[in-house]
């Protein structure tokens, strides 16, 4: 497989970018090349000797995080996003991954490679740590305003990545809301939960609450970007104050440290299956492409992570699958 790393995005870039692709060839066989793009002199600063499996292309620009997606698109033709996006149109690459600006991301996969035909609005499909393992959680920000039939598009696309690409058979489909019945919420709640029951290729359980989403309640949580993307950073938030209040009573006394100390394995489990980076990227679902966009302050761990991820939805062949559905209307 043939991955275009946007080496020049994210908070860590291009140093844990690189070094993140380094990893990843040498920890996955299936790799035959990664290119990374980018700003040629930069990233030969960053290289620690020759890999044939690793391949530079120059990008002479960037989309920042300040930018206006949309406005740097257009003016920015030779950005590193854009051009590592034309490597996957142009078939040189089967994968494209970045952690630079998400708009910026979104803007050139939707130029770039288009959408699935059927497909109203693409949704960032991101797995968030349960005490049942990893659950998809979308959208996860790339639209704060939806209509019924995106909210039921989401729900079949993130079937499909669950069972093709997560493993997670039949998996159930839930809808968040402030409540578990079917007559709360608001009106775009309300009237998507109708349409979700009537679609007999879903394994739709009805809503489930905040308080249920780290308890690993359904396999795909289906909302809108704005509820979604206050989700996933109150978890983010959640998951690094808790950190940072044990460490502070750990570090309280003598006592609190030998007993940390007894505790170290287990703590350091719980730790993994929190942490982000394990998970890797979060595929950009429903444009005629892959496209993992991974969170701005990815390091190498993450990186690699996502290029495996990108390879799972390759290998289990995610895309002609969602071709070959009929997308959910609105009755």
């Amino acid at each position: 497989m043939r991955v275009a790393l946007d080496v020049m995005g994210g908070d860590y870039a291009p140093e844990e970018i690189i070094k993140g692709a380094q990893e990843a060839v040498n920890l996955y066989p299936y790799l035959e090349k990664i290119f990374l793009v980018g700003k040629k002199e930069v990233i030969e600063q960053f290289l620690n000797g020759k890999n044939n499996k690793l391949e530079i292309v120059h990008a002479s620009e960037v989309i920042t995080m300040e930018d206006h997606p949309g406005l740097a698109y257009r003016r920015k033709k030779d950005a590193s996003i854009t051009v590592a996006t034309k490597l996957v149109k142009n078939g040189d690459a089967q994968a494209v991954v970045s952690a630079g600006s998400t708009g910026g991301q979104m803007v050139a996969a939707l130029f770039g490679l288009g959408r699935i035909k059927g497909v109203e609005r693409p949704a960032i499909g991101t797995v968030l740590p349960t005490l049942k393992g990893g659950k998809l959680l979308l959208d996860a920000g790339a639209n704060a305003d939806c209509k019924i039939q995106n909210l039921v598009q989401f729900a079949q696309m993130g079937s499909i990545y669950a069972e093709n690409v997560l493993g997670i058979k039949n998996p159930k489909v839930a809808l968040i809301n402030i409540g578990s019945e079917e007559t709360k919420g608001n009106e775009l709640v309300i009237k998507t939960y109708e349409q979700l029951a009537k679609q007999k290729d879903l394994n739709f359980v009805g809503n489930i609450e905040g308080r249920d989403i780290p308890q690993g309640m359904a396999d795909v949580m289906v909302c809108d970007g704005f509820v979604g993307n206050i989700v996933l950073k109150v978890i983010e938030g959640m998951a690094t104050s808790l950190g940072y209040l044990l460490r502070t009573e750990i570090n309280k006394n003598l006592l609190a440290k030998l007993g940390a100390g007894l505790m170290l394995p287990a703590l350091k489990r719980l730790k993994n299956q929190m942490d982000y980076s394990e998970y890797g990227g979060a595929p950009l679902l429903g444009v005629d492409g892959i496209s993992i966009i991974c969170h701005g302050s990815s390091k190498s761990k993450a990186i690699h992570n996502a290029i495996r991820v990108a390879y799972e939805s390759h290998s289990q062949g995610f895309l002609e699958k969602l071709k070959n559905i009929h997308m959910g209307e609105v009755e």
